[in-house]
């Protein structure tokens, strides 16, 4: 078995190595201070695959076979893809070649690896170099037998459920898919982070200790902003970070004593920790590593271009070697500790693009043409099917428009935005606030949009440019973006509810599975908008279709009833301004407007009508159904409601409830008056909350710094209703944004008693595991606390 040393790797090399390695190694050959590593080639996997050959094998066919999948089966896409990573993680790799890994990487004198995936898909689909998120680096001890295992582990991640949905999505059969595993030595870091340029825009993210704490999204990092030209600081914001990882070693951990520390379950050998408050409080990088990532990446232009993304670390211990002083007045005079593990370029995976900042408002990439809508106040009759719609801003009515497009650009918008939320239950990529995208963009070109950086691309491809070394770039296919089912291996228990927010009844059956205890925010408007046509209910009624509007009406929650039964379902009864109607006379934009119960008490008759449909559902032997009121500002707008309710009789059974959704801040004050008044719950809504708290329209994605769900006021605000509720013994759910979009928050919402969260599908994974670890934390303190 050959290994490729990154330091000797050659152009002809790349398609073995994969792009991340090759990128990696041409910036270590000029100098740069990359972390030592070297590669095991994609022809490895395939000699491993050949072995693994006999008559009841799924993978005896393999790397031949495409495994003709029928991915919309997700039962046999999961059997299948289970299978196949079963056989790979119980076979034995050739002793032979393990030991070969294991006399290489002992020359690093370290006790721990990572192997990084590294694909070479450049050649075959050129603006999918970046498949950040789809296979994941596996850490693991320096030994014989931790290498084996890591090895398969890393392999077998081509065969996931959602690795082989992709594959198949995006057009790419198995056999152009070269998967080859970078190794490199890892140890305990002082900080890390990343540093994202683009053009004169760059951006730094820091945190204390292994980047994992980044990439799981557990921290919101310290961000520094660069002129990337001069290398001026131009804003500097601390960010929240609670926790930190470092590798597990015994005899350090019982002399360090670190608070609060857990061995995460996904990787045994890493440790998470609460940093000391002081330390949160901190900057994790010092004035002198800041200024030598500011001098590292000025140098990188000259070989990457003016846009590319780096990872850093700064190690406890010098693990790195002093670039020679051959090159020292080129690179300059690095510290022994900071060093580079990856790197990814925009401009060479993606060339003849042009590049627009917003906000990633949902996460994913696709890449189509554009769809231009310059007037959002003529919404379209229909857009064409798998463009990415580009508008200056999008109303709640355009739903039923949004099932057609593959991604979503506005000029407007912040990430609690209709936008936003509308894209991540639909699991579009989307970015917000992309000033001036409508007149930048031209109807028709093809754009790459990246929801998790925030980023739009305009690829010119009019014609085959030739990359260096003679090789030639191939057309982009379309990616479609599917909403598939989050698969969540070895999940601890917890006692913390996990709810899901939902609107459209086409994704009941893929959420069905999600590890959830329920619909934690059922929006009915939302759900309401592909029946309505774009007409507001009252127009139904005033137009004579009132039994047919109250049918359809039925029919919708009783989809949702009965697919989660006996799991509760929030339903959050209809909370909307008359101006998000294309139909509406109403030109306002007031984000207030005549919303919420109050708008109940001015128009009974849909609410009534509205009403009828939970009885009716009721009725049907669906126990599961209860009732949130939005945008609550009075307790006589409240009884007035309950009222109602009592009336239709959805109280004659035992496990209904009546909450509010606690949004309006007069609350704070109001709570014990709700609770003699007949509330049953609370679930706050942080969304409206915070805009109203800090006098700040989330809909104005300019306003981000400002609009800020971690501000003290809003924290204290939510600790506040959290203790309100379990004084007058009720129970606080959660179901904005806040801890999807800030999951470093999620450990206080537990500490404080929050009873349960609830979340976009796409945020389950991530807060059911931020939930576990702040729960172990909690048991972990309490036990320590019994031994003092």
């Amino acid at each position: 078995m050959d290994i490729y040393w990154l330091d000797k790797i050659k152009m002809l090399d790349r398609a073995k190595v994969g792009d991340k390695a090759f990128y990696l190694s041409r910036i270590m050959q000029r100098g740069y201070p990359v972390t030592p590593g070297f590669v095991i080639s994609a022809d490895v996997l395939r000699q491993f695959l050949e072995t693994l050959n006999n008559s009841e094998s799924l993978v005896a066919d393999l790397p031949d076979s495409s495994l003709h999948l029928d991915v919309a089966n997700w039962r046999q896409l999961q059997q299948v893809a289970g299978r196949l990573r079963q056989e790979i993680t119980t076979a034995t790799v050739p002793p032979e070649w393990v030991s070969t890994i294991f006399k290489a990487a002992k020359e690093w004198q370290t006790n721990y690896l990572i192997l990084r995936p590294t694909l070479a898909l450049s050649t075959v689909m050129p603006s999918l170099g970046n498949t950040s998120g789809l296979l994941e680096s596996i850490f693991c001890d320096c030994d014989e037998e931790a290498i084996a295992k890591a090895l398969k582990h890393t392999w077998s991640q081509l065969f996931r459920a959602k690795s082989l949905l992709y594959w198949q999505k995006v057009g790419i059969s198995l056999q152009q898919i070269n998967l080859a595993v970078l190794v490199q030595p890892v140890q305990n870091a002082i900080a890390s982070g990343l540093l994202n340029a683009n053009s004169g825009k760059w951006k730094i993210e820091a945190t204390w200790g292994l980047g994992t704490a980044i990439y799981q999204g557990d921290v919101l990092p310290d961000t520094y902003y660069i002129q990337g030209d001069t290398g001026v600081v131009l804003e500097r914001h601390l960010g929240n970070k609670m926790l930190a990882y470092r590798f597990h070693d015994a005899a350090l951990d019982a002399s360090q004593s670190l608070a609060g520390s857990v061995i995460t379950a996904e990787n045994p050998d890493i440790l998470a920790y609460v940093l000391e408050e002081a330390q949160q409080k901190q900057y994790a990088l010092q004035e002198e590593y800041l200024q030598q990532i500011i001098t590292l990446g000025n140098q990188l232009m000259s070989d990457l271009g003016k846009s590319f993304t780096i990872k850093w670390t700064i190690s406890e211990e010098s693990s790195v070697t002093s670039v020679s002083s051959t090159l020292a007045t080129k690179i300059g005079e690095w510290l022994p500790r900071l060093s580079i593990t990856q790197v990814s370029s925009p401009q060479s995976a993606i060339p003849n693009l042009q590049f627009i900042k917003g906000l990633g408002a949902a996460t994913g990439r696709a890449t189509a043409t554009a769809y231009i809508i310059s007037n959002s106040q003529h919404r379209p009759e229909q857009i064409p099917k798998g463009v990415i719609l580009v508008a200056p801003t999008i109303t709640p009515d355009w739903l039923p428009l949004l099932q057609q497009v593959v991604g979503i650009v506005t000029q407007q918008g912040g990430l609690t935005s209709h936008a936003a939320i509308l894209a991540r239950e639909l699991g579009i990529p989307a970015v917000v606030s992309a000033t001036d995208a409508t007149v930048i963009i031209e109807n028709g070109e093809r754009l790459l949009v990246d929801g998790d950086r925030g980023e739009v691309y305009r690829i010119r491809e009019d014609r085959v440019d030739k990359k260096e070394d003679g090789e030639q770039l191939k057309s982009n296919r379309p990616i479609t973006p599917s909403p598939h089912p989050v698969i969540i291996p070895n999940l601890p228990m917890i006692a913390t509810q996990l709810l899901v927010n939902l609107s459209q009844p086409g994704l009941i059956e893929q959420v069905q599975s999600l590890p959830v205890d329920g619909v934690g925010l059922l929006r009915s408007e939302l759900m309401l908008l592909g029946t309505l046509e774009g007409q507001h209910p009252n127009m139904w009624l005033l137009g004579g279709h009132k039994e047919e509007l109250l049918e359809q009406w039925t029919e919708q929650i009783m989809q949702f009833a009965r697919g989660f039964a006996p799991r509760p379902v929030f339903y959050r009864s209809l909370d909307w301004r008359s101006h998000e109607f294309s139909s509406s006379t109403d030109s306002s934009s007031s984000i207030l407007g005549d919303r919420g119960t109050f708008s109940y008490i001015n128009n009974p008759a849909v609410f009534e009508l509205e009403l009828t449909a939970l009885a009716t559902v009721q009725k049907a032997g669906y126990s599961n159904i209860r009732l949130l009121l939005p945008f609550v500002r009075s307790v006589p707008e409240f009884s007035f409601c309950r009222q109602k309710v009592e009336q239709v009789g959805l109280t004659q059974i035992p496990q209904f409830e009546l909450w509010i959704v606690a949004e309006v801040p007069s609350v704070l004050f109001l709570l014990p008056e709700y609770v003699k008044a007949g509330v049953a719950g609370i679930s706050i809504g942080t969304n409206d909350l915070t805009q109203l708290l800090l006098g700040v329209d989330r809909e104005q994605g300019q306003l981000t710094k400002v609009y800020n769900e971690r501000h003290p006021a809003v924290m204290g605000a939510i600790a506040q209703l959290i203790q309100m509720a379990k004084t007058a013994g009720i129970p606080c759910s959660i179901c904005g944004q806040a801890p999807a979009l800030y999951p470093e928050i999620i450990e206080q919402l537990v500490q404080w008693g929050i009873t349960s969260i609830s979340v976009e599908p796409e945020a389950v994974e991530r807060t059911y595991k931020a939930i576990a670890r702040a729960e172990q934390s909690l048991i972990l303190a309490a036990a320590r606390r019994k031994l003092e």
